[in-house]
Parts: structure tokens; sequence; C-alpha cells
């Protein structure tokens, strides 16, 4: 063996105390070493922001190498926002410290996504670029997601496509986004999930609405349901239902027919490729309800409905679900007065009615309820003979008169010139009033036009006919002036009757002119029964007077006819005044008219004074005197 030994040199310059000292490098081979391995490791600095390789990884922390001397630890906390992290994926971090007091280099990926946070959002708006986030939390309206590190707003009608009910499934996502809006100055980002899903749906709507056609039959489920109608999902493209699209019958809101999520079979009723608006109908797969209307069915049957709908000329009656039938206000009740449809029916009541009109091929049909009811008129003679009495209603006003209704479809008219023997009327509404009761009688039947004729004054005895023999021509009584009227003046006599004085009738004695209210006494020189008119004179009175003094001073109140031998009075018209007798026939009248609780003298009652009697005594008296 020692012939395979080779004599081998020392080293001349080995350090012998730095290796007795446990150090086998000289100083300047460690320098030379130190200087070699600082060669392979990359240069970094505090604050910068620097690319590396993820080594390894658990639920806690992420173990980044960025070619330094020692690698650093991130908080998996800092990549929520990217769950498909995975070993090998590069990742940018932000050096906070080479080396901290346990000679740990300190990371942190979150300030390295902060740093370049705005320059990356600007540049994702510009490029129309897809970016990841996290949705962290829930806020007022929508949703907080990290982008990027920057807080961005996500707002809930940019989720999804459809409308979404529970904000809190999203809570803790990753999803894709796009930035549709940033503010600089308040430093806000807008981003939306819903751009994306619309991209592609949008592609979608194209396939689908090129292969549509209409009548076409599809599968859908409600998406969302508004006060007009129901939006369905058709697989990529959205349809409306209008809600007369819904049911053949009437309804008030479309929940009453679908529910959200409801999958439903709809029929294309039309589409528009430029706007991309389908519109859909459900109650088209479904015969129409007049197609099945039953052939019996004819003019003249009784049927029953609900009222589905009041308008103020009717009702429409819903007798079978589509099938429907108008009830006009006037085939309502017997009676023509005016009336509104909600006077008599409300919404939702069961109604039976008559078929009057029936018209398949136009789907129309009138209705009536009145039918279901005898008409009055067919028996009105019978019911309601000329002269009988009954107790109307006042229904309406006229100048000329008042329209009254004796039973529901039975009227008539009292003229203005019946309601009353002695008062001038000019409006009915001096007498009664709208919905008071009024008694009448029959004066007229107009059966044709539906119409009576009425009276008020006829229900009391015609105090005309006694009045001829009280206002005689010449008798004298004593009136107040109630009105003065460019021709004369109104006069109102005793019991309630008005005369006519024209102005030369109204002088007085001195020559003045007789003023309102005055009270005098006149001398009736016109009576007419028939025209209700009673003329009056004042004037008359004194200029009577005047001519029998004249006679008496001429003594020629008696004579002898030329050429004859009897004697006759001369031609001197007589006055006649009340007399006693006119006083007891005029007690007999009041009795008599106060038995019958005439309206009409009771003012003429009221009127009469109690030193009338005294009066007209001595009226008699001076006329006795006279004789």
């Amino acid at each position: 063996m020692t012939e395979n030994l080779k004599n081998v040199a020392p080293v001349e310059d080995f350090d012998w105390a730095a290796y007795a000292e446990g150090d086998s490098y000289s100083k300047e081979n460690r320098e030379k070493l130190t200087e070699s391995y600082d060669n392979t490791l990359n240069k970094i600095n505090d604050k910068e922001v620097v690319t590396g390789t993820v080594t390894s990884m658990n639920k806690r922390e992420v173990v980044v190498n960025i070619g330094y001397k020692s690698d650093g630890v991130v908080s998996m906390n800092e990549f929520r926002y990217n769950p498909d992290l995975k070993v090998g994926d590069e990742v940018e971090v932000y050096i906070e410290s080479q080396e901290d007091k346990k000679g740990q280099l300190l990371l942190s990926h979150k300030k390295a996504r902060a740093s370049r946070s705005w320059d990356r959002v600007n540049a994702a708006l510009e490029n129309n670029e897809i970016i990841k986030g996290y949705i962290k939390c829930r806020t007022k309206g929508g949703m907080i997601v990290d982008v990027f590190g920057i807080e961005a707003f996500l707002p809930g009608s940019q989720i999804d496509v459809k409308p979404i009910r529970d904000y809190d499934l999203f809570v803790d996502k990753t999803m894709e986004f796009k930035v549709v809006k940033i503010n600089p100055e308040y430093k806000n980002v807008v981003v939306s999930h819903k751009a994306l899903i619309e991209e592609e749906l949008e592609q979608q709507k194209k396939e689908i609405i090129s292969k549509l056609e209409k009548g076409q039959v599809l599968e859908g489920v409600v998406k969302n349901i508004t006060s007009y109608g129901v939006f369905v999902d058709l697989g990529g493209v959205d349809g409306l239902v209008h809600i007369t699209d819904l049911s053949w019958g009437r309804i008030q809101h479309p929940e009453e027919v679908v529910q959200l999520d409801d999958k439903i079979n709809v029929v294309i009723l039309d589409f528009d490729n430029e706007k991309k608006r389908i519109a859909l109908g459900l109650k088209q797969l479904t015969p129409h309800p007049w197609d099945a209307l039953s052939e019996t069915l004819k003019v003249g049957d009784i049927v029953k409905g609900k009222v589905v709908v009041i308008a103020d000329y009717g009702a429409f009656v819903e007798i079978a679900p589509g099938v429907e039938g108008l009830i006009h206000v006037s085939e309502m009740s017997w009676t023509q007065h005016l009336h509104s449809a909600q006077d008599f029916m409300t919404v939702g009541e069961e109604v039976e009615a008559v078929i009057l009109t029936l018209d398949r091929e136009e789907r129309k049909m009138s209705l009536g309820v009145k039918q279901l009811k005898p008409d009055p008129w067919d028996s009105i003679e019978t019911k309601y003979p000329v002269g009988s009495t009954h107790t109307a209603t006042v229904r309406n006003f006229t100048n000329f008169g008042a329209f009254v209704e004796i039973e529901e479809g039975v009227e008539g008219l009292i003229h203005i010139s019946d309601l009353s023997w002695t008062k001038k009327i000019k409006h009915p509404s001096e007498v009664t009033e709208i919905g008071a009761p009024i008694e009448v009688q029959v004066l007229d039947i107009d059966k044709e036009n539906r119409r009576l004729s009425l009276g008020h004054k006829q229900l009391e005895e015609n105090p005309w006919d006694v009045f001829e023999t009280i206002f005689t021509v010449g008798s004298i009584h004593e009136g107040t002036i109630v009105e003065l009227l460019d021709k004369g003046a109104v006069i109102s006599l005793p019991y309630g009757v008005e005369g006519f004085a024209t102005p030369k009738h109204l002088v007085k004695e001195d020559g003045s002119q007789a003023q309102v209210d005055e009270k005098l006494e006149f001398k009736v020189i016109e009576f007419n029964k028939d025209a209700k008119r009673i003329i009056v004179s004042h004037s008359r009175i004194h200029e009577d007077n005047s001519g029998d003094d004249s006679r008496r001073r001429g003594g020629k109140r008696t004579g002898k006819k030329e050429g004859g031998n009897d004697t006759a009075t001369t031609a001197i018209p007589v006055m006649e005044k009340t007399t006693l007798g006119d006083i007891e026939e005029l007690a007999a009248l009041k009795e008599k008219l106060d038995n019958q609780k005439v309206e009409a003298f009771k003012k003429a009652k009221a009127e009469v004074k109690e030193e009338a009697p005294e009066a007209e005594a001595k009226e008699d008296a001076e006329t006795e005197k006279e004789a």
C-alpha cells in the first residue's frame, strides 16, 4: 500500500489558526464566497413591488419566492379574491422589510395590489377588460367588492339580469366583473357582473330570435311579474305576456294567474328583431270562451253573472270566464230619471239578467235587469187612472214645472200653472224642493211617451168659483201694493188673491202716485175667472165719489124720459161694496177651506184683519146713509 502513496505538498497559505478555531475558510476565500453567493440573489429594496412565485400554500398562509435569500410569507386572507391560486402562480408583492428581527422577509400582496390598483382599474375600464373581484359584504342597494385592493360598489341591479331576492348568497364569492364607472375625484369605482351576462345573452338572443316564428309555442320560466304583465325567460331571451293576454277573463293582477319561477307554455304573438322585443300569449293556448258558449243560449234567456267593471253608462257582467255582457244603465230600471250605474250595482256583485241581444260573430251581448220586473206602464190606466190622487217624489225642476216620480218607472210633470190656484209662481222651487214628497192628481196619461200630466192644485177646491161672487165688478176691497212694475203694480187682496192696477189707476186723490207697501182701497174694474185675473183701481174710487157729489148738488138723481111719463133712474154706475151678506159667505168659505187644510188659504186667513168686519160695516152704513 505504501507504493500507492504519493507525497502531497501542504498549502503554503493555509491558516492553521483559523482551522483550529473551527473556520475552514480564509478571510479572502470567505469574501469571495460571499460575493459569489450575493451575485446569485436578486437585488431588492424596501418599499418596492416585485413579482414572486408561490412555492407552497396552506389554509393560513402562502409562501412566495422573490429570488431573495429567504422566502416571504403572505396571509391567505390577502388572496381571498382569487380562490384559484395555486403553487407556481406568479404574484405581485410589496416588500415591507428585507429582514425583520427574526430575520424574516416581510411581504404584502394587498399593498402591492393597492399601489398599482388605480392604474389597473383605469386600464380595465379603458380596455373593457374582464377582471376578478371578491364580494366582501352587503351594503345598502348592493355589494362591496374588492378589486385590485380597492373597494368597488356593485349595485343590486348589476348583479344579474334577473332580480335578486337574497343578496347574502353572493357574500364571500369571487366573480368576474367589468368596470363601468370611475369617479377619480371621490375615488369611487362601480363594477357590473350583469354586463358580462348581457353580452353572452345578446349573442344568444340573436340566435334565438333568428329561429322564432309567430304562433310558435315555447316553454319558459316566469322571471318577473309587474302590474301590467309577466316577463318570461325563454332560455336566454325574455318575452312579455301582457295582462290582457294572460286570461280570457278579466283579472286585476297577473299574480291571479301565475307566480314567480313557474314553468309555463306560451305562444309567440309577435316579435321585433331590431328592438329584441317578443310579445307572448298564454290565453291563446286555450279555446276562446265564446266558441265554447252553449249553442242553446238565446235572446230572452235568464243568466247569472258577476259584475266585473262599472262605468257611468253601464256595468259589464261576466256570465262565464271571458264571456261578458253589458247592462246599460237604461236597462237597470224602468225609471226614465237619469242615474249612474253605480246607483244600482257594485263590482263583484252577483246579478241575474235577461239576454237582450246576442252576436256570436262579434262576441257581444247586451243584458237587462229591469225586464225581470213587470213594466208599470202596462197597467198604467188601471193603477193610476185619470183623477186618482197619489204621493210622489220631486226629482227635478224646470222653469215650466216639476218632474216627479210616483214609483220606479212612473214619472210625470206638474206644470207650474197646476201648482197653485191663487199664487203666481215663477219657479217650482217656491212651492217644493228636490226629494220632497208631494200630493198629486193624475190629469192625463201619455202611454206612448210614458208620461203623466199631474196637478197639485186640483187636490183643492177651485176658490175662483167663490172669488167670482166676492170680487164682483164695482166692489171695493182693501189691498196692499206689493210690487211696482213698468206697466203697473201688483196688489195683494184679501184671501191671498193678487190684483193688478195700471199706473193711471194708482193716482191718489191728492194727485200723488201710490207706492210699494202702501195700503189703500181698490175697486174691482175687471174679473176674469178663466184667466185668474183681477184688475183693480184706486183712482176710480175718488173719481166716482166726485161724480156723486156733483150729481147731488144738481138735484138730478132721478128724471123722466123725454116724451114719456115713465120714471127711470139716471145712468149712473152703481158702486158695489162688500156687504154683510158677503162677509157671511166669506166666513163660510173660510171654514170650508180650513177643513180641507188648503195651504193657500191658511195664508189668506192670516192676512184677514180683525177690523175688516167693522170697516166693511162702516162702509155699508155710509152707503145706506147716502141712499
